[in-house]
C-alpha cells in the first residue's frame, strides 16, 4: 500500500547554513501557528544551550499539513560532532532536503551528510538558501553541488535533484535563480512530487525501529521512530528484540502512543505504518530495539554508528575546594549519570578504568564533549576532567590515528601563517581554491593537530577565517606534535588572590583570574609566552609601613584577566593538568598540586 497522505523528509546541512530558520517558515506558512500566536525565532532549538550558542545539537521532529498530505520534518544538527545524531535518523525518512549556503558553498559536514544519504538511496532536494547574502554565488553553487553528488556516485536519479532556491529568513522559494519567489509553496509541491510517499504493508505483523529517545519525567522514557508494518494500539502486548543480538527478546506493552502535530505531541489510539510516533510505557527502550508482534521477534536492522575519535578522562573533583559548589560529588552519582547519558547519545562510549572514581568518556570531538560537561555542570554536578587524546587503533598490525578532512575559508593575508601552523601540525594540503579575495584550503591533519587550534586560528586570521572540520579516516600514526608553546602561571600558596600579588604576575603573562578570586597550590591562574610554567605568590600584600611615598601608593592598574570557556580551557589543558568542573566555577589545575612535589617529579 501506498500511503499518499503520508511524507517523510530530514532537513541536511553543514553548520550556520539556515536549517532550524527554514523550518521556521515552513511551520508558519503551512498555519502550524495561530495568526496572533507569539513564536520565537529557531523555534526548533528548544534547550537552553542550544539557544545559547546558536546552534542545534539534538535533531528534532516536527510536522506541517499541506494540500491533504501531512509532512513529518526532521530537523538535524549540523555540527560534524553530533553526526551521530543524523546518521540514525536518516532511517526514519524517504527523502532528504539537502540546504546549502549561496556564498559558502559545500562545506565538510555537506559532503558527510549526503553521503549518508546516498547509501540508503534516498531521494534529494537540493536548497540553495541565503540567495539574499551580497556574496551570493547562485550558479556555482549549483554546479559544486551536482560535482560533489557526481564525487560521491550518486545514481542518474538523484543527480535529477530539483534545485529550489531559498531564503529561509524571508520564506521565499523559487524554481529560478534569477526570480525570487513570494512564499514556500515550490518548496511544498517539490516535497510532494519528488520525496516518494511510504510504500508500507499495513496489515502485516508489527514492526517498528527505534530511532531516538525523548525522557520525561512524568511517563519516563519515549521511544521515538517509524512503524514499518503494521499498526501499533495502546494497550497492545509486543516484544521487543534487537538486531545485534545484544538484548533477549522481552515482552512489554504500549501505555501511551503520540502522532507529532506542528510541535505537540497529540495522543491517538492506533496509527499505521509509514507514520512517525512517539511511545512510552517501556522503561529500558534505547535507541536501535525494534518493537514487534507479541511472541514473534524480527528486529529491524540499524545503522552501524560511527565510531567516536576522542577521550577523556571524567573523574570524582578531589582539589581543595571539592564539594563546595556542587550537589553530586560521589563517584556513584558521576557514573549514573554518564551511563544513563549512553541511552540517549548513541555516538559516546563510557567504560570503567583501573580505579573506581574515573571513566574514561569518548565522543565525536571536543564539541560534543564540551556539551556534556556543560550539561553535566547545570544539573549540579562536580567533577574533574583531563585533557582530550586521539583514540589510536591498531589495524593489521600498525598503530593508526584519526585523521580529519579540515576546509579553511581565509583571507589572502593571513594564509601564510595558517598554512605555517598546520604544516608544524602534520596537516597535509590537498586543494587550494580562491574565493574572490579569500582562499579556501583544505587539509588531511590528525584529529589531535588540530586540539588547541581553533583559538590560534581565530588570531592568525584576525576573526575572520572560518573553519570546519569532519573525520576522514584512520591512517598511520604521523609521530610527535607538540602541544602548546606556552607555559602556566601557577599560584604559590592556597589564599584570596589580591591586586598587589596579581599586579606583579601580571608581568608575568596573561591572567585568567581577577583579584577577590579564591585560588589553591598548584592552581592554574595564566599562562606565560615562555615554555616553562612559573609559580607566582598572588597572595602575596604589600607590606606596609607608616612612612608614605608620594605616587607609589596610587591604585594599581590590572588588565582585565581572559575569561576561559569550557572550551578554550580544553584546549589549553595539558597531559599533566585537569579541568575542575563546578556549577559556578572552571578552574585549571595541575594534577601534583604541591610545588615542591612537582619540582622533583621533574628534576628527578
Amino acid at each position: 500500500m501506498v500511503r499518499n497522505d503520508l511524507r517523510n523528509i530530514a532537513i541536511i546541512a553543514h553548520v550556520d547554513h539556515g536549517k532550524t530558520t527554514l523550518v521556521d517558515q515552513m511551520l508558519k506558512q503551512a498555519g502550524t501557528f495561530r495568526e496572533n500566536q507569539v513564536v520565537e525565532e529557531r523555534v526548533m532549538d528548544s534547550n537552553d544551550i542550544e539557544r545559547e550558542r546558536g546552534i542545534t545539537i539534538l535533531a528534532k521532529n516536527t510536522s506541517i499539513h499541506y494540500k491533504d498530505t501531512k509532512i513529518n520534518i526532521v530537523d538535524t544538527p549540523g555540527h560534524a560532532d553530533f553526526s551521530g545524531e543524523v546518521e540514525r535518523i536518516l532511517k526514519m525518512v524517504d527523502g532528504v532536503i539537502l540546504l546549502v549556503d549561496a556564498a559558502e558553498g559545500p562545506m565538510p559536514q555537506t559532503r558527510f551528510v549526503l553521503q549518508k544519504a546516498l547509501e540508503f538511496g534516498h531521494k534529494i532536494i537540493i536548497v540553495i538558501n541565503k540567495i539574499d547574502r551580497p556574496d551570493a554565488r547562485l550558479n556555482e553553487v549549483g554546479d559544486e553541488v551536482l560535482e560533489l553528488l557526481l564525487t560521491l556516485d550518486a545514481t542518474d536519479e538523484q543527480l535529477d535533484s530539483p534545485i529550489i532556491y531559498c531564503s529561509g529568513r524571508d520564506g521565499t522559494a523559487s524554481m529560478s535563480p534569477n526570480k525570487p519567489g513570494s512564499d514556500l509553496v515550490p518548496l511544498f509541491e517539490q516535497i510532494l512530487e519528488h520525496i516518494p510517499a511510504p510504500h508500507v504493508d499495513t496489515e502485516g505483523n508489527t514492526q517498528m525501529l527505534v530511532s531516538s529517545i525523548d525522557y520525561n519525567d512524568y511517563v519516563g522514557r519515549i521511544g521515538i521512530g517509524r512503524i514499518e508494518r503494521g499498526s501499533l494500539k495502546v494497550g497492545q502486548p509486543v516484544t521487543v528484540c534487537d538486531y545485534h543480538q545484544n538484548v533477549k527478546p522481552y515482552s512489554a506493552k504500549i501505555v501511551s502512543l503520540y502522532t507529532i502535530e506542528g510541535l505537540v505531541r497529540t495522543p491517538v489510539e492506533e496509527v499505521k505504518a509509514g507514520e512517525i510516533v512517539c511511545f512510552s510505557g517501556i522503561e529500558n527502550i534505547t535507541i536501535g530495539e525494534t518493537l514487534c508482534m507479541y511472541n514473534e521477534p524480527e528486529p529491524l536492522p540499524f545503522v552501524k554508528i560511527s565510531e567516536p575519535t576522542v577521550e577523556m578522562t571524567f573523574s570524582v573533583n578531589d582539589s581543595p575546594f571539592a564539594g563546595k559548589e556542587g550537589k553530586f560529588v560521589t563517584s556513584r552519582h558521576l557514573r549514573d549519570r554518564l551511563f544513563k547519558e549512553l541511552l540517549k547519545d548513541v555516538s559516546l562510549r563510557v567504560s570503567e578504568t583501573d580505579t573506581t572514581d574515573s571513566f574514561r568518556v569518548a565522543g565525536r570531538g571536543e564539541m560534543h564533549l564540551s556539551i556534556l560537561i556543560e550539561n553535566l555542570r547545570r544539573e549540579g554536578y562536580e567533577f574533574q576532567v583531563g585533557a582530550p587524546k586521539a583514540m589510536m587503533k591498531e589495524i593489521d598490525g600498525v598503530k593508526c590515528e584519526p585523521i580529519e578532512r579540515m576546509i579553511a575559508d581565509v583571507p589572502q593575508d593571513s594564509l601564510g601563517s595558517v598554512m605555517e601552523k598546520m604544516g608544524s601540525r602534520k596537516g597535509e594540503l590537498v586543494t587550494m581554491n580562491p574565493k574572490g579575495d579569500r582562499m579556501r584550503v583544505e587539509f588531511l591533519i590528525p584529529a589531535r593537530g588540530l586540539f588547541g587550534y581553533r583559538s590560534e586560528f581565530l588570531t592568525d586570521t584576525k576573526g575572520e577565517g572560518v573553519m570546519s572540520s569532519v573525520f576522514y579516516e584512520y591512517q598511520p600514526y604521523k609521530g610527535e606534535i607538540q602541544k602548546r608553546n606556552l607555559g602556566a602561571l601557577i599560584a604559590f600558596e592556597t589564599g584570596e588572590a589580591v591586586t598587589y600579588g596579581l599586579y606583579n604576575a601580571q608581568e608575568r603573562g596573561t591572567l585568567f583570574i581577577g583579584a577577590g578570586t579564591n585560588v589553591y597550590e598548584g592552581m592554574i591562574i595564566g599562562c606565560t609566552p615562555k615554555d616553562d610554567d612559573i609559580a607566582v605568590n598572588v597572595c602575596k600584600k604589600k607590606q606596609l609601613t607608616n612612612t608614605r611615598a608620594s605616587g607609589s601608593d596610587d591604585a594599581l592598574r590590572l588588565i582585565p584577566p581572559r575569561q576561559m570557556s569550557i572550551e578554550a580551557a580544553l584546549e589549553f589543558i595539558g597531559d599533566d593538568e585537569l579541568l575542575e568542573v563546578t556549577p559556578k566555577s572552571l578552574r585549571m589545575r595541575k594534577k601534583i598540586l604541591s610545588n615542591q612535589q612537582r619540582m622533583k617529579k621533574i628534576h628527578g
